[in-house]
């Protein structure tokens, strides 16, 4: 397995809507392995390919719900609101306010292909939302209504 570098705002992959998987392949496989890595690496709870540097329809997340390596996910309902802090591994020493849905269906294919439908809440249900937006090129500043510097 490999840990790969996360790439930073202002890198254009980051802003490009990722391009669909249409096939599942042992090397795809190896990047759902390789992007958990990364993420407990750098000690985050999500990660979505176009974080680094590859235009695909593929995230990681451990919110403590355990690991979900997900293909092409899209969430097919939100209920209710939450407001909380979000940062981001591409986004660094920065953390905002962000409104998201309280709870969610997701639907995507594991890794074996199978189509899957997921229901989250509170924080499974941001961290989820937090990485199907970087799929369409949404950050999270682009959403938040206040943004601060993490001190320290």
């Amino acid at each position: 397995m490999a840990v790969f570098k996360v790439v930073e705002i202002g890198d254009p992959v980051l802003r490009e809507k990722a391009k669909k998987i249409t096939k599942i392949t042992d090397a795809l496989q190896q990047l759902l392995d390789d992007m958990a890595e990364t993420m407990y690496a750098a000690n985050g709870v999500g990660l979505a390919a176009p974080q680094v540097g590859l235009s695909k329809r593929v995230i990681v997340v451990d919110a403590g719900e355990g690991l979900y390596q997900l293909i092409n996910p899209e969430i097919i309902e939100a209920r209710g609101n939450q407001m909380d802090r979000e940062g981001c591994l591409s986004i660094p020493g920065i953390w905002g306010e962000v409104i998201r849905a309280a709870e969610i269906k997701v639907r995507a294919q594991n890794r074996d292909g199978k189509t899957i439908v997921i229901e989250a809440a509170e924080l499974f249900a941001r961290v989820l939302q937090h990485e199907i937006d970087h799929l369409d090129g949404i950050l999270f500043v682009d959403k938040a209504l206040k943004i601060a510097r993490i001190e320290g």
